[in-house]
C-alpha cells in the first residue's frame, strides 16, 4: 500500500532587516479587528463618545488662545489665531495620541502576543489607525472653522500637502512608537516617560507658536529634529503663502524619515524576545 505523501513546511526566523511585508498582508485582517477593539475599548461607557475627540483640542485651542494669542501677540501668518492653533492640534493629536497608544500597545496586549503568533508590528500601527479615526472627527471640526472664519484656503495646495502632511505625521509617529513599545516591554519605566515626552515635545512644536518667534538660527535647526515639525508646518501650507523656511523643514523630514526606520529595525530586532518579557 502506497504512504501518502505529507506536506512539511519549515519555519525559519525572519531577516532582521526585513520588515515581512507579504506576512503583514497574510494577516491583514488583524489590522480591523485591532483598530475596531481599540475604538470600542477607548469610549466605552463614555458619555460623549467620539466626541471626545472634538473636545480636547477645541478645549485647549481655547486655553491656547486667552493666555498665549492675547497675551504675547503672536504672529500667525495671516491666520486668525484659534484657526492657527487648532490647525496644529489636529495634526498634533494624531501624533501625541499615536505615540501613546503605541508606546504602550505590546504592555497591554501582552496576554495576547504570549498566546498566539502573528506579526507583532501589527499592533503599533493598529494603534497608530486608531488615532486616525480621532483625527478624521477633529478635522471636520477644522473644516467648519475654515468656514467659520471665511479663511481663504489653496483647493491645489490642499490635495497635494493635507495628504501629505497627514502621512508624515503618521511615519513620525510609527517609528517613535514602535521603538517605545519595544523599551517599553523591556523596561516599565517608559511607561512614566511617555506621557513626559509627549507633553514636552508640544511646547517645542510650532502648535502655538511659529518657529519664527525664536531669533537663533541654531536653536531653530534643533527644534527642526523634531520630526513633529515638518507635518504641521507641511499641514497648515494650504492655509498661509508658503513655507517660513524650507531648510527646516527638509531638516525635520529627514529626521522623521530616519526615525522611521531606527524604530522599525530596533522594534524587528527585539520582538522575538516580547513574549517572554511581556
Amino acid at each position: 500500500m502506497p504512504m501518502q505523501q505529507v506536506d512539511e513546511s519549515i519555519i525559519t526566523p525572519p531577516r532582521r532587516a526585513s520588515l515581512n511585508l507579504k506576512e503583514l498582508w497574510e494577516f491583514r485582517e488583524l489590522f480591523y479587528f485591532f483598530t475596531w477593539r481599540d475604538v470600542k475599548v477607548k469610549y466605552k461607557q463614555t458619555f460623549f463618545g467620539v466626541f471626545w475627540a472634538l473636545l480636547q483640542p477645541l478645549f485647549m485651542m481655547t486655553l491656547f488662545t486667552l493666555f498665549f494669542g492675547r497675551a504675547l501677540n503672536i504672529e500667525t501668518h495671516g491666520l486668525p489665531y484659534p484657526l492657527f492653533v487648532f490647525s496644529g492640534l489636529v495634526i498634533w493629536n494624531l501624533f501625541s495620541t499615536g505615540i501613546t497608544s503605541s508606546g504602550n500597545s505590546m504592555v497591554t496586549n501582552a496576554n495576547i502576543i504570549k498566546k498566539i503568533y502573528f506579526p507583532r508590528l501589527i499592533i503599533p500601527i493598529s494603534s497608530i489607525l486608531t488615532s486616525l479615526i480621532d483625527f478624521s472627527f477633529a478635522f471636520v471640526l477644522l473644516i467648519g472653522m475654515l468656514i467659520f472664519y471665511g479663511q481663504t484656503v489653496d483647493f491645489l495646495r490642499l490635495l497635494l500637502f493635507w495628504p501629505l502632511g497627514i502621512a508624515l505625521a503618521c511615519i513620525g509617529t510609527l517609528g517613535p512608537g514602535c521603538w517605545l513599545a519595544a523599551l517599553n516591554i523591556k523596561y516599565r519605566d517608559f511607561r512614566y516617560v511617555i506621557p513626559f515626552l509627549v507633553q514636552s515635545l508640544l511646547f517645542i512644536t510650532p502648535v502655538i507658536y511659529p518657529i519664527t518667534i525664536i531669533q537663533k538660527p541654531w536653536l531653530q535647526t534643533l527644534l527642526a529634529l523634531n520630526p513633529m515639525y515638518c507635518a504641521v508646518e507641511i499641514f497648515r501650507l494650504p492655509l498661509v503663502k508658503g513655507l517660513t523656511n524650507p531648510e527646516l523643514v527638509a531638516v525635520s523630514c529627514c529626521s522623521s524619515v530616519v526615525l522611521f526606520f531606527i524604530g522599525l529595525v530596533y522594534f524587528k530586532n527585539t520582538e522575538r524576545y516580547f513574549s517572554d518579557l511581556a
